[in-house]
Order: C-alpha cells, then sequence, then structure tokens
C-alpha cells in the first residue's frame, strides 16, 4: 500500500514528476513543463536546471530539454509512450466530465505498472494525479488488467525471476491466477483499497488495432464515494474510453 508523505517537498516532487516526464515521454520546453506541473514558467526553468546540473536532463540547441546520462536507460520507450498519452487524454478527459472522477492511463513494464497519464476530476474530494507513479502491477487495477492479458504460463514466468530489490513485494501466485481469471472473465478489475487506503478504482484494457492489451484505463475514487451500483456505470466509461484510445493510436 502506497501513501504520500506527510513530509512531501513539493518542490522536489515537481522535480521528480518532470524527470519521469523527460524519461517516458522525450523532449519538453520550459513552457511545456510549466503546464504539465502547474508552474510558473521561472519555476520550471529553476527545475530543469537542476536537473540538468544533475545530468538528469540536457537542453539541446533547441532551447528544449531532453532526458540526460542518468536517465538515458528509457529512451527507446519515449515514442511509444509519447504516442499512447497524446491519444488517451482527450478520451480521459471526457470520461472524467462523464463519470465525474479522476481518470488515469498506465503500462505495464515487467513487474511493474505505471501512470503515464492522468486527469482529475474537479470535486473538492477526489484522488490526486498519480502521473509518473510506479507501483507493482498485482496492486493496481491497469496492473491486474495488463496481467490478465497473459496466460498462466506467462504469469508464473513473469514472477518466477529474482525480485528486483529486497523490498519488492511478491503475490500469492495462486490467488493472482484466481483473480485474474476473473477479470479475464469480466473485462474489468476492481481496487477496494489494495493499493492505496481510501482508494477505490475499477479499469479495463486499451488494446491496439491487432487486438493486443497496451495500456490500462481506469477511474479512481474516494472509497467514501464508492457504491457497488456505481461499477456498471463505471465499466460502461470505461468501455467508451478504451475504444476511443484504441481508435486514436
Amino acid at each position: 500500500m502506497k501513501n504520500p508523505p506527510s513530509y512531501g517537498v513539493t518542490s522536489v516532487d515537481h522535480a521528480l514528476q518532470l524527470a519521469v516526464i523527460l524519461q517516458v515521454e522525450g523532449p519538453l520546453t520550459v513552457s511545456e513543463a510549466a503546464r504539465r506541473i502547474g508552474v510558473a514558467r521561472s519555476s520550471a526553468h529553476r527545475l530543469l536546471s537542476t536537473l540538468v546540473y544533475r545530468d538528469f536532463a540536457v537542453q539541446d540547441e533547441d532551447r528544449s530539454y531532453r532526458v540526460g546520462p542518468v536517465l538515458e536507460i528509457a529512451a527507446q520507450a519515449h515514442s511509444n509512450v509519447s504516442a499512447l498519452r497524446a491519444a488517451a487524454l482527450g478520451p480521459l478527459r471526457t470520461l472524467v466530465d462523464t463519470v465525474d472522477e479522476t481518470a488515469n492511463l498506465s503500462i505495464r513494464t515487467g513487474r511493474t505498472a505505471r501512470f503515464v497519464a492522468s486527469v482529475e476530476c474537479a470535486q473538492a474530494l477526489r484522488v490526486g494525479s498519480r502521473e509518473g507513479m510506479v507501483f507493482p502491477a498485482h496492486l493496481v487495477t491497469g496492473g491486474l488488467v495488463m496481467l490478465a492479458a497473459l496466460t498462466d504460463e506467462e504469469v508464473d514466468a513473469l514472477y518466477a525471476g529474482a525480485p528486483a530489490s529486497p523490498s519488492e513485494e511478491r503475490p500469492d501466485l495462486d490467488k493472482l491466477r484466481d483473480e485474474l481469471r476473473a477479470v479475464r472473465r469480466s473485462g474489468v478489475a476492481l481496487n477496494l483499497e489494495r493499493s492505496e487506503r481510501g482508494l477505490v478504482a475499477l479499469g479495463r484494457g486499451v488494446t491496439d488495432s491487432r487486438g493486443n492489451t497496451v495500456a490500462a484505463v481506469s477511474v479512481s475514487l474516494p472509497s467514501v464515494r464508492y457504491e457497488p451500483e456505481r461499477v456498471r456505470e463505471l465499466a460502461t466509461a470505461l468501455a467508451t474510453a478504451a475504444e476511443r484510445i484504441r481508435a486514436a493510436l
């Protein structure tokens, strides 16, 4: 379960958000950076300059910023993630307008799920943006949806490898297989405070033109606002959003 630290420093959080954007999406101008994280251009410039100083970013001749030596490991994935995010933003905004809850897009990398786009709703009590955050795939809605696209044998092989770190959370594979079969039958995954206390999420897969699951779209809401009767409404809205993203890819 992941909860935001009570001692979080806003400037650090903004710098980390920019580092993630550069890593998974590619070049960024100061104006774009300011818009993405909601700060003034002067603040965005200072943050980017600090990332350059620490080799997390470099500045090109056109004055845009791109991933630096520290983050270049993910450079080859930029174009795909950027195109996926661009295709999803419009449908995500429409999804938020429809259900009045926060909407997200996530991708899976191995045993983890990364949120690559997030659109918050306008309600005072809402789930905040998860963009850039990484969770164990088996703990979040989008991760479960994408794991369900694998066969049982592929899931076994995925978790047969050594832990990425001593702190990596590993699932009970028998329980996980049962959960993934249920996701395959229904087409949606439900997260009842599984990843974060006070948060409920529902998600479904996004496929490409060949039918491959390439991402997951989800809706997140405070648990105090969740009612089982809303599942059908949310599932229908998610299906529409997933189809619109597929068509836009």
